[in-house]
């Protein structure tokens, strides 16, 4: 392997400002902030706005098109013939 051609790959602990949920895993993001875990570590610091635990798609709370007052169904009587 070539010296200093690599990224910096380690474990970041990633955290979901939405709803505090915090995990860990490795990456090369770069941070500039660190976190104490609980076990000891001090860890770099990646800030989310959402991860799989507060969006709407894996919370199951996702909202279809096809129930909002028949938009859907306007717009295929208007443009689904042509």
């Amino acid at each position: 392997m070539k010296e200093g051609i690599h990224p910096n790959y380690r474990e970041v602990c990633f955290v979901d400002l939405s709803n505090n949920f915090k995990f860990v895993t490795r990456s090369c993001a770069n941070t500039k902030e660190t976190i104490k875990m609980e076990d000891g570590r001090e860890l770099p610091l990646y800030k989310l706005d959402t991860s799989s635990e507060s969006h709407p798609f894996y919370t199951g709370t996702q909202k279809s098109v096809d129930n909002m007052g028949g938009r859907v169904e306007k717009f295929r009587n208007r443009f689904g013939k042509k």
